[in-house]
This record gives structure tokens, sequence and C-alpha cells, in this order.
């Protein structure tokens, strides 16, 4: 395997960053999240430091301190309080990017009521499936996506109220006005201290097959959460930070709320959809330092010339960080050549709830590499029959069970729970290898990796070397069965705009696999195709692919975004 390596320099191996002098061996015996993210910044100097700046997409822009941001949780604390909302009880957020969802999931926490969160894009069944499963008391909406919730109201009898932000003309006994309903509530609440262990937030995956499962997070999390987006992100006192990721997905509670907020930094909110120029002018008005993104968006924004980065002021910008799907080396490149600067991937889940594995600020990179694990995290590959194998051998990427934002459980269902777990370890379900220098290398989900003609290929190696070609923006790779082969590989391919997809053109990029891997490596079939299937976190849906090919079922697709 050719290794492309970044070299940092002395002076950009800085020191560990200093927030890191807590130790995440002892974790309290009470404790809540949102005391850690806002609360106790009250009673220190950050009390008047800007907290969350959000600019809506029609650029209106409103800024909270630590304080405003910690009264308005406690007044939403409150609410819930009047609205006889109990410790354990699930409260749930289905609303775009706008500070109501913020507060509010940090007054639930304080409360000690069970937060949940879902995309804006969610239909009617995505918002029934989830409210129903989780026996949701409380859902704040908003105005423009109350018609959804109430199609499928009578399938929520536990649901009591709906609170609504912004103005409707629909009347009903379930719902409030959120703004009216908050008025009365006082500034004053302090945080629920809960047991570690207790549930504080609830987010539901997709699967193969099924409905979506609810992973439940403990107030424990938060010491994971706060020392990896200091380690992992570098993130400082100094900082203003931007978490592209929506709270729906789990980046964006993890490290859009908890972990950021926790270290005291200035985080951006962005409402609006996705624009390279748009994006480009918030890092310059905001003087954006730390960026946390997806390769989706590294993708697309490197389809526009440099000359459009040129035109903006991005020097306050000093650390870029991505997550979602494995970063290939091609948008690491063009970081570099775009912000001089080069993007830093990060290996989690949402079952892992924080930053396990990453390329952190004093290590040189490897492009395509996930990184190393963080301190206190211990990773390895294991075959199937459970052995710990040896350097660059592929198998099971496993972790040792224990850290502090590992998931609790899953709601209502114990056995899907227990089925992560073997051989004293937690079982992530993706394929890995890690080299004599100690870094982890993603080779696909375990049931993505294809075997051809008696060779195991990863699909992310071969949709790496596809987008190295210069007519290729993106590719999604899966196996498909052959008589012959046991399995060909095959690839959809997304091309640069104005470049007409040939026969020609695909033995062109066919040909330009081979050098870059092997002769069984390579792509036989290849389409090219608008859009690939991805989850609203940016990652390739190879299992949509894979069930269109071959007419499969294709499974729960309520996470699905198209770009």
């Amino acid at each position: 395997m050719k290794v492309d390596i970044y070299h940092k320099t002395a002076a950009q191996k800085k020191t560990t960053n200093p927030a890191l002098k807590q130790s995440t061996d002892k974790i309290p015996k009470k404790l809540n999240a949102a005391y850690y993210a806002v609360e106790r910044h009250v009673e220190t100097e950050l009390k008047n430091k800007i907290a969350l700046y959000w600019q809506g997409d029609e650029g209106e822009k409103l800024k909270f301190t630590f304080k405003e941001l910690n009264d308005l949780s406690n007044q939403f604390a409150n609410l819930l309080h009047s609205l006889k909302v109990k410790q354990g009880d699930r409260v749930f957020f289905f609303l775009s990017r706008v500070p109501e969802l913020y507060y509010g999931y940090l007054g639930t926490l304080k409360r000690g009521a069970v937060a949940g969160s879902m995309f804006a894009a969610f239909g009617p069944q995505a918002i029934a499936d989830r409210l129903g499963q989780s026996g949701a008391k409380i859902l704040v909406t908003e105005a423009a996506l109350l018609d959804r919730v109430l199609k499928v109201l009578p399938e929520l009898p536990a649901l009591e109220k709906i609170l609504v932000v912004g103005k409707t003309n629909h009347r009903h006994p379930k719902i409030l006005d959120f703004a009216t309903a908050l008025q009365p509530e006082s500034h004053d609440y302090q945080a629920r201290m809960m047991d570690p262990e207790d549930p504080a937030f609830i987010l539901y995956t997709s699967g193969t097959t099924g409905k979506p499962k609810g992973v439940i997070h403990a107030h424990r999390g938060i010491i994971h959460q706060e020392m990896s987006a200091a380690y992992a992100l570098d993130l400082r006192a100094d900082d203003v930070y931007w978490c592209t990721a929506d709270p729906g997905w789990v980046t964006g509670i993890a490290y859009g709320i908890l972990g950021n907020l926790s270290n005291g930094v200035s985080t951006l909110v962005y409402e609006g959809r996705f624009s390279p120029a748009t994006w480009y002018q918030l890092i310059q008005d905001y003087k954006v330092t730390v960026w946390y993104t997806a390769p989706t968006a590294i993708r697309l924004l490197a389809q526009s010339k440099l000359s459009l980065v040129r035109q903006y002021n991005l020097s306050s910008l000093r650390y870029l960080a991505s997550v979602g799907e494995p970063l290939n080396p091609e948008p690491i490149r063009w970081g570099l050549k775009a912000f001089g600067l080069p993007f830093h991937d990060n290996w989690w889940q949402t079952e892992t709830g924080g930053i396990l594995i990453a390329n952190h600020l004093s290590m040189d990179i490897k492009l395509g590499s996930m990184g190393k694990p963080l301190p206190g995290i211990t990773a390895a590959i294991m075959s199937d029959e459970g052995k710990i194998l040896d350097v660059n051998q592929e198998g099971n990427l496993v972790i040792k069970p224990g850290w502090p934002s590992m998931m609790h459980s899953i709601w209502r269902r114990r056995k899907k729970y227990e089925s992560y777990f073997a051989h004293g370890w937690y079982i992530t379900g993706d394929r890995a290898f890690v080299d004599t220098d100690g870094y982890f290398w993603f080779v696909g989900r375990a049931d993505d990796v294809i075997k051809t003609s008696g060779e195991r290929v990863g699909p992310f190696e071969v949709e790496s070397a596809l987008i190295e070609h210069p007519d290729v923006v993106e590719a999604g790779v899966i196996g498909k069965p052959d008589p012959l082969y046991g399995e060909i590989i095959k690839a959809f391919v997304k091309l640069r705009e104005g470049v007409k997809g040939t026969e020609k053109l695909k033995a062109e990029i066919q040909q330009f696999v081979k050098k870059s891997l092997a002769a069984h490596a390579y792509p036989r079939e290849i389409e090219f195709i608008d859009l690939l299937p991805k989850t609203r976190s940016g990652k390739i849906m190879r299992r949509l692919l894979k069930a269109k090919e071959l007419g499969l079922p294709t499974g729960d697709t309520s996470t699905l975004e198209a770009y």
C-alpha cells in the first residue's frame, strides 16, 4: 500500500491542549451534562462570553452569552416542570437549527428528562417511528413542520404537549405556543445532579432491516465529550468554533452542543443550507478558528474553483477536522491547496458517543488513515473467532469497553445492545487494520467488504482510488455476485459537471484504478450516477446501492439525505 504522509513541522505539532489536565479516570458520583456545558461557566469569567453566534437562513443574526444561554435553558427546565415532566420522561425536538433547539435541549438535560432530536427533513413516518417507540411526552417543533406531526398525532397517545415555535393557525388541545408558554417561567433553576448512568439523550439510527433503533447515552458521556473535543478538535478558550452538523445527528449533539460548550468556546450555528460562498462568508465574518465538517461537504466545496476561496479572508482558520465517513486522501490535498491546512479525520459512531480514534494536532497525517486511539481508548483488530490480530492484518475493529461516552443501552432492546459485545470487546461492525506505526485504517463495514477472485477488497480504498481521477467527484462501490469471480466490484460514479459519461471514459477510469491498486481491485462495472444515496451525516449508503442493483429490500431509509 502506497502511503502519502503530510509531515508536520515542529511548530505545527503544538503541545497538548492545556484543557486536558483534568483526568477522565474518575467520574463524579453526581453530575449533569448541561451543568458541565453551561451552568458552571456562569460562576466564572466566562459568564459574559459569547457562547452561541446564530445566523438564520435569511441572514438574521443573534448571539447569546453563557449567562443568557443558561438563563434560557433554566426557563425551559422550569417550563418542563410546569408541564409535569419527570426525570426520565422523553422530550423531543423536531426543529431546524434555531436557538430554541439549543437552549431547550440543555434545559431538558437540566430537568433530568431524556432529550431526543430529529432532522427537520423527516417525514411523517420517521416522526411517528421515533416519537412512538420512545413514548415521547413532549415535542418541540416549529410552525412550518407542524403539519407533518399532526398527520401522525393519532398514533402517538403518549404525546401530551406540542410546543410550537412561531405562529400557527392550528388549534388543538395539545398545542401550546412556545414563546407564550416560556415567557412567565423563572430564570432560576439548578441542574438536577444525576447518577452517571442516568440517561441523558436518545438518538435513533437506521439499520438494514426493521425500524430505527434508539441509542441511549448517559450523563457520564460529557466527561469524554469534553476531553475529546479538546484533544481531537484542539478546542481552546479563545476559539470561535463551527461544527456544521445538525443536532439530529450525534455529532451535532456531542460536538455541536455538549463537548464544545463544556470547553467554554464560542460556537457558530448556521440555520441555512449548504452553499460554498455562504460558508466562506461565515468563516470570514465570524473569524472561525476551528471548523468541523463532513467529507461530503469538503468534496462539494472542492468542486468550486480555488478562485472562489481566494475571494474571502479565511486567515482565522487554524484547525480543520472531518467526520461522518472516512476521509479520502484527495479532499485532504485540496484542503492544503485551499486553506494551507489539512483536514484531520477522526472515527467514532453514534454508539460510541464521542471521538475514539483521530488524527490529532501533534501527529503527522497519513492521508486516508483514521489516526490513532485517543488517550484512555484501547482499540484492536480482531478475527471473527475472537483472536487479536497482528499489524497489517485486516479484521474487525474492536474497542475495550468502559470509556465514559459509551452507549448506555438500546431503548427497550436489551438483546440488540448485548449483540454489540463479544470476547470482552465492543464490536464496531467496521473492518480495519493497524499499521506498524499504530495508525488505524478503515476497510469498510463488515457487510460491505468484497471478496473477489479469492481476495478481500475494502470499498473505501477503491472509492479513494476512483476520486483521484480528475473527472470523478464521488464514488460508491459494492460487491455484485458473479459465478466466476464470486463477486465483482461495481462502482457508481458521479462525474464532474460538464463531463459526459461514455464507454471510453469507463475504460479509462478502470485502467486508472488498476494502476493505483491492483488488477483484482478495479471495478469491472461502472455506472454513472447523478446523486449517491447518503445519510444526513454524509455517509454513502452502500446498502441502498446494493439493494437497487440486486432488487433487495432497502430497509429503513428515514435518514437518507439528497444533496
